[in-house]
This record gives C-alpha cells, structure tokens and sequence, in this order.
C-alpha cells in the first residue's frame, strides 16, 4: 500500500509500528562495541540497508536513520567531525531506498549529553543540534525524532533550535531513570507540558525503561490534549550474564504489552536497546487491524503520609554464620533512599527490627541508581538504633585504593559483616555517563577482603591490626544447569564466602531444587524471598529484571487481583506459602523488601517468628 498522507495526519487516526535497535542489534551482527556506529553509513552502507530491511520486514512503517550520534561533538570523538553533514545526508537515503514507499523515515537525533553530568554551552549545543537537523532535513525526511534525553533542559534546547527549521513532525523523547521523573527533577507530566509549550508535535518515552516501567509512567501521567505519544522500550534492564551485557525481555512479552500501551493512548509504538526484528515482528501482529485508543489523563491526587517518631532500641549483635548455625536468622534489605530525608528508612528500620529481623541488608547502588551511602546507614542504625548492618560492597564504584579505604572504614566502624557483589554496570542507572571500575572480580574482592582479615593490605603490606569481616556472595539460582551455577559458587567459597544470599525464589520447587544443589557447600544460604506487590510488578520481574523468574499459576494468581490493595495481600500470601517451604529447609531467610514497603516484610518477619514459636511450643 502506497502512503498518501503525511506522518502526523497518518498518526491522527492510526496506530503505527516503529523499529528497534541500532546499536545493540549491531553489536549482536558482529560490529564491535566502541566503533562509531554512525559512520557505518559511510563505509558500510550495505550492512546499515540490512538493518534497516529486516525492521521493515518485521513490520516496521518508522524507520528511524542511523544518525543518533551523528552530532558534531559526538563525531569529534572518531575525528569525523567534518563529515556531519555527509553522514546525516547518507543515513537518510540508505534508510529511504532499503524500505517501501508505505513506510515513513524520520531523522534520529540524540542527546548530545548522552548520559553525562549536564553541564554543557547551551548555545554550543543549539548550534550542533540546528546544523545535524538541517542536513537530515535537506535530505528528505518525514519529521525528526529527538531520543534518549534524560535531562528536560537539554530536551528543550533541541526543540528550540529545530522547531523553526520545518514544519514536519517533530517527536520529542525522553528517557528516564525513575519512573515519573527526569533526571533534572521535572515530574513527568510538567515536562511533557512544557514540550507542548514549545510545539512539539508528539511527545514519548524510550529507552532504559522495559515496557512494563513505561507502562507505569504513562498511567500516571497528565499528557497535553493532541500530542503523538510514542513508546520504545528497552528489551527489560540490562544484565550481566557470565560478562555478556544481556536484555531480558522476549519477543513474545513485547507482542503482550504493546496492546497495554495502546490503551494509555500510544500511537507509535517501537522498541529500543536490546530489541531486534522480531520484537517489533510480535508488536506488529499484536497491533494488526488494532485503531487508536483516545488518551485519558489520570485525576491529580493528593496524597499526605504520617510518620511517627522513631523509638530507641537496645543494641543487638548478632554474627551471622554463627548464629544462623544455630537458630533461624532472618536478612531482611531495606534499600538507601535515593535523597536526602532518612526518616522514613529509620522508620521501617526500627519497625523491621522490633519484629525480629536479625539484621538490615542494604544495597550499594542497587541498579547503578545513586542512594544514600550504605555506609553512613550502617553506622547510624548500630549506633542509633542498636540494629546490626549488613552492607553490600559493589565491585563497581571504587577502584582498589578506595575500596581497601571503604573496608578500612567499615572496620573502624565496628561494621564487619558484608555482601561482596559485581554490581550493575552504570550504563544502566542514573548517571550512565559514569565510569564502572570493575578493577577486580568479585571473586579477586572476597579474596581481598579475607587477606585484611589476615593483617595483610591489598597491596602485601602488612597491618597493625587485623579486620574481622565476615563475607557474603551472591547466587542467582534462576539458571539453566544449577549444576554450572553451584559449581562457579563452590569457587567463591573457595575464595572465602562465609554465606550465601540468593535472589527471590518465586516457586515451591525451586525453594527444594536450591536445597539439594547447595546442602553440601559447607556454608548457610539465607534463600531469597521477596514479595510481589501486584500483578504489574509480577510481569516486571518476570520479564525486565535478569536473575528473576516467576511462575505461571504465580503469575495467574496475581493477575486474578483486581485492585491494588488485594494484588499486596496475595503476595504476602504467595510468600508466607513459600516461607512455609523454605523455614523447612534453610534456618537462613533473606527477605527483599520492595520498593521500600517494608511493612510487607514486616508482617512476613512476624509470620516467621510465630510459626517458629508455635514449633518450640510442640516440641515442648
């Protein structure tokens, strides 16, 4: 079928389906990661046409040019920085005879900050984004997509520099690092406002979000009246798999959650890092014969929380692998805030603690997103609150010199029991223009930390005292062969783990499988249990967060809740059902509290505690 309208009269009354990748989906063709992707378009047009060809056959009627990067300051970095205009140029006639005539191609123009701290020359960026417009314009597409901007302020900048140059769509994207907010601050909602201000034509999301968080994002968000809105998500988080940075969501959950998005109003919907072809292959046949959904806004609602006074409590010292040999031992993480008000941690702290959890598990960075320091938690909740810490130590953040120096402090401290980890690479969070430092395996890290408990520095020097920690690791029990699995954590005992915390287990039977592969390790695994908080957030882990699987009938029974309120009382149910599995096998219990609703763990730490008693009261 042959087009006859434009771009933005199509979209007024027809759903269209975008395509996926660039750059991720060249790196799984072969090309090597640190190449400029861009310049491909000069010296391998034909590999860049393919691309190109296999989103069309898929389904795609969007196809964006490969010129995301193609800014002058961005190419500066290759020394092709006189080549804008060349590039740009040929980016779009390679997008526009790989495709048929039905299909729309549209100019692709990226954050120039790409992630980095924002501080940049407003009119330097004004400039570089009105020279790479003009020759993507001059070139003959149907509109210009601006994508993957975390900050408004610079979003707007783009917009004010090419606005005047046409009068062809021109889509506006951001990309977010919590759900509802821009990295500079602006709630969602305010920042699509302000777009509408300056005439965009649509306004979208894409990027680091699954679609599933994007979901989230557009139910609460208050979207301008005629706007384009668009969607292109990422393939589910990024992940490590055995060094391999891997996305976790399958085609199949893209075809799922298309139609969902449709509903929320999305007109152009496509996909970005870690989608291919056939995710864009399932959105088009879960879309076919599908039309546009009118957009409803959510009703604005004020929402006042009450926290009480934090009470006092004795100090309570607990040695994890002793005590865990002995009794049942409850971990329960408790994550940093991501600001600086601390009331409401030391709330659910105290709370947790009063309901016998042995010790506060706190995260380092979790999700390479920025929180409060673990450390200074830690020494506030054992010299404030009595509670024992126990700090995760990423192998991410620090380079040797300041991780031996974090250790050092820690030991001074008195907090001596910790979680080594890889930590998720910072690409992923929120200042992905960040270095991860990864001097060292976690492996090379236990070691390391072991060598302080012998009086001997990381760097052989011996010390006048020795440290005494105590060392966790971490087991992702939701793999193909366990076997290969247990087998790489046999070496982290070898290296010096004392104890094992795993990811949540979502399943009866993986609760006995974890048992018989780890019963012989020779040290305590504390099982992970984490409880869901309602159907979309069982379909988030799922299919966005690597490590994690969740079973169908967990899945059904979750989707069966029809409110918010009964989705948190099933998974508390679901996770006392498992806890009654798990307290059978394992004295340890590692609960994750989500999204800091730490009175759902509260009530299972409660439910623990009581089922042991009534087991001693028997036993009696």
């Amino acid at each position: 079928m042959v087009r006859k309208k434009g771009l933005k009269e199509y979209l007024a009354d027809s759903l269209l389906v975008g395509d996926g990748a660039m750059a991720t989906y060249l790196f799984q063709q072969g090309i090597s990661i640190g190449q400029c992707n861009e310049e491909l378009v000069l010296s391998n047009p034909a590999f860049i046409a393919h691309v190109h060809q296999a989103y069309y056959e898929a389904g795609a009627r969007l196809i964006e040019t490969n010129t995301y990067g193609a800014n002058r300051e961005r190419l500066a970095r290759y020394g092709l920085e006189s080549k804008v205009i060349r590039i740009n140029r040929e980016a779009v006639k390679i997008a526009r005879n790989s495709v048929g005539e039905d299909a729309y191609v549209v100019g692709s123009i990226g954050s120039i900050c790409a992630g980095r701290v924002a501080a940049f020359d407003e009119e330097e960026y004004r400039d570089m984004y009105e020279e790479q417009a003009t020759a993507l314009l001059h070139a003959g597409v149907d509109g210009i997509i601006l994508e993957t901007f975390l900050d408004l302020k610079e979003l707007l900048i783009a917009v004010k520099a090419i606005r005047p140059l046409t009068d062809l769509p021109l889509i506006a994207q951001l990309s977010m690092i919590e759900v509802g907010r821009t990295r500079d601050a602006f709630t969602l909602s305010d920042a699509l406002q302000q777009l509408a201000d300056h005439g965009v034509d649509g306004v979208g999301i894409n990027c680091r979000l699954g679609p599933m968080e994007i979901l989230r994002s557009l139910e609460k968000t208050v979207i301008p009246e005629h706007l384009i809105i668009s969607a292109f998500p990422n393939a589910g988080r990024l992940g490590i798999d055995d060094g391999e940075m891997t996305y976790k969501s399958d085609p199949e959950y893209f075809g799922e959650t298309a139609p969902l998005l449709v509903e929320q109003g999305v007109r152009l919907i496509g996909g970005c890092c870690g989608t291919t072809p056939e995710h864009i292959r399932q959105i088009a046949q879960a879309l076919d014969g599908k039309k546009p959904v009118p957009r409803k806004n959510p009703e604005p609602k004020l929402i006042e929380v009450v926290i009480p006074e934090v009470a006092e409590v004795k100090l309570k010292k607990n040695t994890i692998v002793d005590r865990v040999k002995k009794e049942r031992t409850i971990i329960c993480e408790l994550d940093p805030p991501k600001d600086l008000d601390i009331h409401r941690f030391l709330l659910g702290a105290h709370r947790l603690s009063q309901a016998g959890v042995d010790m506060i598990t706190m995260a380092d960075n979790s999700l390479a997103t920025a929180r409060m320091s673990n450390l200074a938690l830690g020494a506030i909740l054992k010299s404030q609150l009595g509670i024992e810490p126990l700090v995760h130590v990423a192998c991410r953040d620090r380079n040797l010199l300041g991780q031996q120096s974090h250790l050092m402090g820690l030991h001074a401290l008195g907090i001596d029991q910790i979680l080594v980890i890889t930590g998720d690479p910072t690409r992923m969070g929120d200042l992905p223009g960040a270095s991860s430092i990864y001097d060292v395996t976690s492996f090379e890290l236990i070691r390391m930390v072991k060598r302080l408990n012998d009086g001997i520095s990381f760097s052989g020097k011996p010390l006048k005292q020795k440290a005494h920690f105590v060392v966790g690791t971490a087991f992702n029990p939701h793999v193909q062969k366990i076997e290969a699995a247990v087998a790489r954590l046999k070496k982290k005992v070898e290296a010096g783990a004392d104890f094992v915390m795993t990811q949540p287990i979502y399943d009866e039977q993986g609760i006995l499988e974890l048992y018989e592969a780890t019963k012989d390790i020779g040290i305590p695994v504390f099982v992970g249990i984490m409880p869901l908080t309602g159907y979309r957030n069982a379909v988030f882990l799922h299919n966005e967060v690597p490590g994690i699987k969740i079973p169908k009938s967990v899945l059904e029974r979750m989707e069966a809740q029809k409110d918010k309120e009964a989705g948190r009382k099933e998974g508390v149910q679901i996770a006392k059902e498992l806890l009654d599995v798990a307290m059978e096998k394992f004295n340890g219990i590692y609960l994750i509290t989500p999204f800091s609703y730490w009175q759902m763990t509260e009530e299972l730490t409660q439910y623990i505690r009581e089922k042991d008693r009534k087991c001693l009261a028997l036993e009696a």
